[in-house]
């Protein structure tokens, strides 16, 4: 009887992504991700085994990653999940060195998140409660902005995480932790017409708060489609999707509280360096201002001197 080959790196592999799962308890779309840049390394590496790789190895991969198109981002994700992945050999494994230390990554341009204006969301929100499916669309869309979820965290979420009595959601966030997060008066209101109707479309065995026509719990995809629909219905020139209210509610709070501490918990980011790219913005909100408002706000461009 012939037995399967063994296969050490797959086997390295799955005892790691066991470990993100189990001991330090990751998401699941983040253990994905960590699977597919693991066996980009694995497919990259060929034949050489994991403790046989060296720095100059791994450059090699991310100039061929960065020749073939992907961007400096990804190529920073792909390399610390590289780098935690033999972090983790070296702990647990017995190995002696990990390539990726050092090794720095082509930057990319950076681009500041697309908000909508507090007169922008109040219109996207401007709608009539015709139906179970506007009643759904407007509850979703007021928590968005109300609360600044993410859109799995807002898809995840079942009937009994809001709070009315104290104006409050309690949202799974990434790694699984928990945080409790304000939730303003249209959003509750809102949310208690949608619940009013929810029966009449979810299954009897949903546990979700919002589902979908056919009573299940509603996919991210239709959310972003349903979000489409009523931004270019309410004539939105600007380009809509979740995230965008996620980082409205950041920068319209960020602006009228300046408490950046308190945003950072309120998104459930981990690092306040995540955080601060919202100051950019609330720069940007006052520079308008200033040059809408100073005399002597506008800079006229001063040619070169020709003597």
């Amino acid at each position: 009887m012939n037995l399967p080959k063994f296969d050490e790196k797959t086997a390295s592999i799955d005892a790691y992504l066991a470990h993100l799962r189990e001991v330090r308890r990751l998401a699941k779309l983040t253990c994905k991700s960590y699977e597919r840049d693991l066996a980009l390394l694995n497919q990259l590496s060929a034949d050489t085994p994991f403790h046989g790789l060296r720095v100059h190895d791994i450059r090699h991969f991310i100039a061929q990653l960065h020749g073939s198109g992907l961007s400096g981002k990804s190529l920073a994700r792909t390399l610390s999940a590289w780098r935690t992945f033999f972090q983790y050999l070296i702990r647990f494994h017995s190995y002696q060195n990990n390539p990726c230390q050092g090794i720095k990554v082509p930057k990319s341009p950076k681009y500041l998140p697309h908000t909508l204006s507090p007169d922008e969301a109040a219109k996207l929100m401007d709608f009539e409660n015709t139906d179970e499916l506007s009643a759904r669309d407007l509850a979703m869309f007021e928590l968005f902005y109300s609360s600044g979820l993410r859109l799995q965290e807002l898809v995840q979420l079942k009937p009994h995480d809001i709070d009315f009595s104290e104006g409050q959601v309690r949202v799974i966030g990434k790694g699984e932790k928990t945080r409790i997060v304000p939730v303003g008066h249209y959003a509750l209101e809102a949310l208690k017409i949608w619940l009013n109707q929810r029966e009449t479309l979810a299954r009897i065995n949903s546990d979700a708060l919002f589902v979908s026509s056919r009573g299940n719990r509603i996919h991210p995809r239709t959310i972003q489609q349903r979000l489409k629909v009523r931004a270019d219905q309410q004539q939105l020139q600007s380009k809509v999707h979740p995230h965008s209210l996620r980082h409205s509610f950041a920068s319209h709070v960020l602006q009228s509280s300046g408490d950046l501490r308190a945003v950072q918990e309120m998104l459930g980011h981990a690092s306040i360096s995540t955080t601060q790219v919202y100051t950019h913005l609330d720069f940007q909100h006052l520079a308008k201002i200033y040059d809408h408002a100073h005399p002597r706000a506008k800079r006229k461009k001063i040619s070169p001197s020709s003597d």
